[in-house]
């Protein structure tokens, strides 16, 4: 049974609110909904009566009365978050993806929402558009390989819904959010030369991530720059452990194996130390190993592991800012590039003479 105090704060109102704080129920509105152009002591009194008073801003007639939903909406790949929800292996991307999202939608008085949608033809597009017409959101972030598919983006569009997508940079007609891939290849694969490193080899994700593509050629690029001419030696680990293992010990096993190894992504690398292991070959003293992400877990390796930080929460959030900014009536399209960290720890270390 509902509590007096409960009863008494679902029958607060709007207009008690304003009348306690001395002001307008449009100046109330305007504080709850986070708009411009409330003088800070005006704002810093209404707050005071809204917790004074245990008011709760009534979502439905919110959304009625500014035409806003107030709701983000990000998306990510279905088959691939399920399997690793399944497998006990956890999610680091969709924990800092939600963080950096739903922290900067409280922060503006919005609600982010979760959906999965899956990445075959067609399919993508009808459950897009089933969660969009069913939800109203005000914005939707499609993250890889989601938003690589232009027929989604386009989806939004025409249905006047505006868009971020995570790693698109071209920003003309969306809003694009990014780490320099390549950029962080590329700085990866001369840190590894520097220590002396020549035969280095990519363990690639999967080729339908446009952000897997882009490492790669900023591995080439550097690998060329260097002046070492022989064909960087890539492989394909679709993000995965038994996958990436599978390539790893046909390299490990040739005549020439590589002294170093860059993986598209913590599991992967997790792979290289266990196949490392297996062939009694020590890290970093007979391979050097880098990984993207940098999870917890490369931190509790043996040794820790270095590798280069994704900005995954920044990215999220400075897509919803942007998207509850275009709600707001301000300019909707522009690029935003989001640095990158190389945190070097000790599975780095000079190539064996």
């Amino acid at each position: 049974m509902s509590s007096d105090a409960d009863q008494v704060r679902r029958n607060v109102t709007i207009e008690d609110v304003a009348r306690l704080a001395g002001v307008s129920r449009q100046t109330v509105s305007r504080v709850i909904n986070r708009s411009p152009n409330v003088k800070p002591a005006v704002r810093e009194r209404i707050e005071a009566a809204v917790e004074q008073l245990g008011y709760v801003a009534n979502l439905s007639a919110r959304r009625m009365g500014g035409g806003r939903s107030f709701l983000i909406l990000a998306v990510n790949d279905r088959a691939r978050t399920v399997e690793n929800w399944q497998a006990g292996r956890g999610n680091d991307w969709v924990d800092q993806m939600l963080f950096g999202g739903m922290t900067e939608c409280q922060r503006h008085g919005y609600h982010l929402l979760f959906e999965l949608v899956d990445t075959q033809p067609g399919l993508g597009r009808r459950q897009l558009s089933a969660a969009v017409a069913s939800l109203r959101p005000d914005g939707v972030i499609l993250t890889p390989p989601h938003s690589d598919n232009d027929e989604l983006a386009a989806l939004l569009e025409q249905r006047g819904i505006a868009c971020a997508r995570i790693g698109r940079r071209e920003g003309r007609s969306h809003i694009d959010v990014f780490m320099d891939e390549a950029g962080a290849a590329a700085e990866v694969t001369r840190h590894l030369i520097g220590l002396g490193h020549r035969s280095i080899a990519f363990l690639a994700g999967d080729p339908g991530y446009g952000n897997s593509r882009l490492r790669v050629q900023g591995f080439r690029g550097a690998m060329q720059e260097a002046g070492i001419e022989a064909d960087p030696l890539v492989g394909t680990g679709d993000f995965h452990f038994d996958h990436a293992a599978r390539v790893v010990e046909q390299w490990l096993r040739s005549d020439h194996p590589p002294t170093a190894i860059i993986a598209d992504n913590d599991q992967m690398a997790f792979a290289v130390l266990h196949l490392a292991d297996r062939h009694g070959l020590a890290v970093p003293g007979q391979l050097s190993l880098v990984s993207f992400e940098d999870t917890p877990g490369v931190r509790l390796t043996i040794p820790p592991m270095t590798a280069v930080r994704q900005p995954t929460a920044r990215m999220i959030a400075v897509a919803c800012e942007r998207l509850i900014a275009v709600s707001r009536g301000e300019d909707r399209a522009d690029a935003f590039q989001i640095d990158f960290d190389l945190i070097v720890r000790e599975t780095t270390g000079p190539a064996k003479p």
